[in-house]
Protein backbone atom coordinates (compact mmCIF):
# COMPACT_ATOMS: atom_id res chain seq x y z
CA UNK A 1 0.00 0.00 0.00
CA UNK A 2 1.31 3.57 -0.80
CA UNK A 3 1.75 5.67 2.33
CA UNK A 4 -0.23 8.17 -0.22
CA UNK A 5 -3.39 6.23 0.47
CA UNK A 6 -3.25 5.47 4.21
CA UNK A 7 -5.13 7.83 4.95
CA UNK A 8 -7.67 6.96 2.37
CA UNK A 9 -7.75 3.55 3.71
CA UNK A 10 -8.10 4.72 7.53
CA UNK A 11 -10.82 7.36 6.47
CA UNK A 12 -12.22 4.35 4.73
CA UNK A 13 -12.22 2.10 7.72
CA UNK A 14 -13.46 4.88 10.78
CA UNK A 15 -16.53 5.75 7.89
CA UNK A 16 -17.44 1.80 8.38
CA UNK A 17 -16.73 1.47 11.83
CA UNK A 18 -18.89 5.06 12.38
CA UNK A 19 -21.85 3.44 10.83
CA UNK A 20 -21.53 0.56 12.95
CA UNK A 21 -21.62 3.27 15.92
CA UNK A 22 -24.07 4.98 14.78
CA UNK A 23 -26.67 2.33 14.45
CA UNK A 24 -25.74 1.26 17.94
CA UNK A 25 -26.49 4.76 19.35
CA UNK A 26 -29.41 5.45 17.71
CA UNK A 27 -30.50 1.46 18.84
CA UNK A 28 -30.27 2.41 22.28
CA UNK A 29 -31.90 5.89 22.61
CA UNK A 30 -34.42 4.83 20.53
CA UNK A 31 -35.15 1.51 22.87
CA UNK A 32 -33.71 3.81 25.87
CA UNK A 33 -31.14 0.90 27.02
CA UNK A 34 -28.69 3.23 27.54
CA UNK A 35 -25.68 4.89 26.24
CA UNK A 36 -23.05 4.26 28.84
CA UNK A 37 -20.09 3.44 27.34
CA UNK A 38 -20.03 0.19 28.23
CA UNK A 39 -23.44 -0.53 27.01
CA UNK A 40 -22.46 0.66 23.70
CA UNK A 41 -19.34 -1.43 23.59
CA UNK A 42 -20.98 -4.18 24.68
CA UNK A 43 -23.38 -3.88 21.66
CA UNK A 44 -21.37 -2.46 18.99
CA UNK A 45 -18.40 -5.04 19.50
CA UNK A 46 -19.82 -7.95 17.31
CA UNK A 47 -20.18 -5.85 14.63
CA UNK A 48 -16.81 -4.09 14.99
CA UNK A 49 -15.58 -7.56 14.91
CA UNK A 50 -17.68 -8.24 11.85
CA UNK A 51 -16.36 -5.07 9.71
CA UNK A 52 -12.98 -6.10 10.57
CA UNK A 53 -13.22 -9.34 9.16
CA UNK A 54 -15.05 -8.22 6.20
CA UNK A 55 -12.52 -5.50 5.71
CA UNK A 56 -9.45 -8.16 6.07
CA UNK A 57 -11.58 -11.63 3.94
CA UNK A 58 -12.15 -8.75 0.78
CA UNK A 59 -9.06 -6.83 0.90
CA UNK A 60 -11.09 -3.78 1.34
CA UNK A 61 -7.94 -1.56 1.51
CA UNK A 62 -7.24 -2.02 -2.12
CA UNK A 63 -10.56 -0.03 -3.12
CA UNK A 64 -12.20 0.83 0.02
CA UNK A 65 -14.80 2.93 -1.82
CA UNK A 66 -15.56 0.67 -4.23
CA UNK A 67 -19.66 -0.12 -4.10
CA UNK A 68 -18.91 -3.17 -5.90
CA UNK A 69 -18.11 -5.95 -4.22
CA UNK A 70 -15.88 -4.50 -1.34
CA UNK A 71 -18.55 -2.55 -0.13
CA UNK A 72 -21.43 -5.08 -0.50
CA UNK A 73 -19.54 -7.84 0.85
CA UNK A 74 -17.55 -5.75 3.97
CA UNK A 75 -21.74 -4.89 4.59
CA UNK A 76 -22.41 -8.50 4.67
CA UNK A 77 -19.56 -9.78 6.34
CA UNK A 78 -20.42 -7.28 9.02
CA UNK A 79 -23.61 -8.24 9.56
CA UNK A 80 -23.44 -12.12 9.40
CA UNK A 81 -20.38 -11.96 12.13
CA UNK A 82 -22.01 -9.44 14.07
CA UNK A 83 -24.83 -11.26 14.54
CA UNK A 84 -23.05 -14.78 14.40
CA UNK A 85 -21.11 -13.25 17.28
CA UNK A 86 -24.28 -12.17 19.15
CA UNK A 87 -25.89 -15.66 19.10
CA UNK A 88 -22.68 -16.83 20.43
CA UNK A 89 -22.13 -14.99 23.23
CA UNK A 90 -25.99 -15.77 24.22
CA UNK A 91 -27.68 -12.19 22.51
CA UNK A 92 -30.63 -12.05 20.75
CA UNK A 93 -31.00 -11.99 16.75
CA UNK A 94 -35.07 -11.42 16.12
CA UNK A 95 -35.49 -11.43 12.70
CA UNK A 96 -36.74 -7.76 13.08
CA UNK A 97 -33.40 -6.94 14.94
CA UNK A 98 -31.53 -8.84 11.69
CA UNK A 99 -33.75 -6.81 9.11
CA UNK A 100 -33.29 -3.68 11.17
CA UNK A 101 -29.34 -3.56 11.28
CA UNK A 102 -29.11 -5.18 7.58
CA UNK A 103 -30.90 -2.21 6.16
CA UNK A 104 -29.77 0.55 8.38
CA UNK A 105 -26.10 -0.63 7.92
CA UNK A 106 -26.67 -1.34 3.64
CA UNK A 107 -27.40 2.12 3.53
CA UNK A 108 -25.10 4.01 5.80
CA UNK A 109 -22.11 1.67 4.57
CA UNK A 110 -22.94 1.85 1.06
CA UNK A 111 -24.20 5.32 1.43
CA UNK A 112 -21.72 6.78 2.46
CA UNK A 113 -19.11 5.01 -0.51
CA UNK A 114 -21.63 6.73 -3.28
CA UNK A 115 -21.26 9.60 -1.59
CA UNK A 116 -17.44 9.30 -1.81
CA UNK A 117 -17.44 8.03 -5.08
CA UNK A 118 -19.66 11.00 -6.19
CA UNK A 119 -17.22 13.60 -5.21
CA UNK A 120 -13.90 11.37 -6.88
CA UNK A 121 -16.08 12.07 -10.16
CA UNK A 122 -16.75 15.47 -9.76
CA UNK A 123 -13.01 16.27 -8.53
CA UNK A 124 -12.23 14.50 -11.87
CA UNK A 125 -14.56 16.23 -13.88
CA UNK A 126 -12.93 19.75 -12.44
CA UNK A 127 -9.77 19.31 -13.05
CA UNK A 128 -10.08 18.11 -16.30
Amino acid sequence: MRSSTVPRVLASLLADLACVLAFVLIGKADHETGTALASVAATAWPFAAGTALGWVVTLAWTAPVRIWPTGVFVWAVTVAGGMTLRLLTGEGAPLSFVLVTSLFLAATMLGWRAVARLLDARTRRHRA
